[in-house]
């Protein structure tokens, strides 16, 4: 393996393994089920998959040579996580008995987890434009540029389908103990105010222009 494959694949590891929304999005389904769990791991793979194809197909140029369209779908994933991230505050107005805290409650159903953890990655712009930003730094001169493009976002999506389902596993395996009644309203507080902060953190960054 090259110095300069390595030295990817170490930033790529630290760029999904950062704490964010993503993060806080399969924590949640996590404690649902380890079924919703994996399933919003993997959306939010499959979420990863389009921005890498969108920064090969050079469509995240597009996207930053257009700051209108740009600041748009900003405000639409922002919107979109600080809707997640209310939902989790709400949640915690239900009342919670002991039993229901520590069985997995059938309400997320795999497909709406993938779809969350989906929805919830494809609709940040940002990481289209960190892809295309990054990618072509890793591309050795004389060197066919598609191919090694092409695996540099096969990582990406690796990375994240092996950190993603770990985080789920993990949150599963101390699922007994996570879904207690006051760990659980703990858990979901902590993910609900996280996904809040974050989506209007999101929110307010176009509309101040930064």
């Amino acid at each position: 393996m090259d110095a300069t494959l390595l030295a990817f694949i170490l930033l790529a590891a630290g760029l999904v393994a950062l704490p964010g929304a993503d993060f806080a999005v399969v924590v949640r389904g996590a404690l649902v089920s380890r079924r919703a769990g994996l399933a919003c791991a993997f959306g939010i793979a499959a979420g990863l998959l389009v921005h890498t194809v969108l920064a090969v197909a050079g469509v995240a140029a597009v996207l930053a040579a257009l700051p209108t369209l740009f600041r748009a779908l900003q405000l639409i994933g922002a919107a979109y996580v600080l809707h997640l991230g209310v939902q989790a505050l709400l949640a915690l107005r239900r009342p919670r008995t002991a039993s229901a805290a520590e069985e997995p409650d059938s309400g997320l159903t795999a497909v709406a987890a993938w779809r969350q953890g989906f929805l919830t990655n494809a609709l940040n712009p940002k990481a289209s434009i960190t892809f295309l930003s990054i990618l072509p730094q890793f591309v050795p001169d004389r060197s066919a540029a598609l191919p090694r493009t092409l695996l540099l976002a096969a990582i990406v999506v690796l990375l994240a389908l092996l950190w993603f389902p770990l985080v789920a596993l993990l949150v599963d395996r101390l699922g007994r103990l996570l879904r207690r009644p006051k760990a659980a309203r703990a858990v979901e507080a902590a993910t609900g105010v996280a996904l809040t902060a974050l989506g209007l953190g999101l929110l307010i960054a176009p509309l101040t222009g930064r």
